[in-house]
């Protein structure tokens, strides 16, 4: 293995990136949190899934979502273009396998604002490097008042949503890290403390070996 150029550390060319796989019921905040997280690391990037529901007030094709017909949709799976899909409040998601691919050989981490199907499913297909984290509400109260406040979805919807979501939090179980949101910074100072130690993981950072033996081909 060639030594980086002299201007360069070898952790800013040598890396493996990571999955960092985050669910939680709706309304729990992980949106934000993972929103957060991506604005603050510039070496994470939020995956954008495909999903054949309608555009919220506000969303846009390729920001939020790559929105698609159910024939689409059909025809991405066919063709074995998603890493993972699933069916979510009638609707279907999936993540596009390509750019996760490229993203992780390219040293990048990319964050997945997946439901626990989504993240039972990457982490099967690539355990060495999803980090999974679940996020809890404090109360029940505090989630229901949570969905009522955005003010995006009937009665009807949030219920079901409410509904779906004490099913949701029996697999918690599954996740590495379970952050409960009693306090967005706090929330999001754990979510980052954990973001960062993994990253150090030696098994992501292929520049490590080589560095150890030039430290002890060195003399003083």
């Amino acid at each position: 293995m060639s030594p980086p150029e002299e201007h360069q550390k070898p952790w800013e060319t040598q890396r493996r990136g990571l999955l960092l796989l985050m669910s939680s019921p709706s309304g729990a905040g992980k949106t934000s949190l993972s929103r957060r997280l991506v604005a603050d690391y510039s070496d994470l990037t939020l995956s954008i899934s495909a999903t054949t529901r309608q555009p919220r007030p506000g969303e846009e094709d390729g920001r939020e979502y790559h929105f698609v017909t159910d024939t689409e949709f059909d025809r991405l799976v066919a063709e074995d273009q998603m890493l993972e899909w699933a069916t979510v409040h009638d609707h279907r998601y999936g993540t596009p396998r390509k750019p996760v691919i490229e993203a992780l050989e390219m040293g990048h981490d990319v964050l997945f604002d997946i439901d626990w199907q989504g993240a039972r499913s990457i982490n099967s297909a690539m355990p060495r490097d999803s980090v999974r984290v679940f996020v809890l509400p404090p109360s029940w109260s505090d989630l229901s008042r949570r969905l009522h406040a955005r003010a995006q979805d009937h009665e009807d919807v949030i219920q079901r949503r409410l509904e779906r979501g004490r099913d949701e939090i029996t697999h918690w179980g599954e996740y590495d890290y379970v952050i409960v949101n009693k306090s967005f910074d706090r929330a999001y100072a754990d979510l980052s403390h954990i973001y960062r130690a993994e990253r150090m993981k030696p098994g992501r950072n292929t520049w490590i070996k080589a560095f150890v033996d030039g430290l002890r081909s060195e003399r003083a």
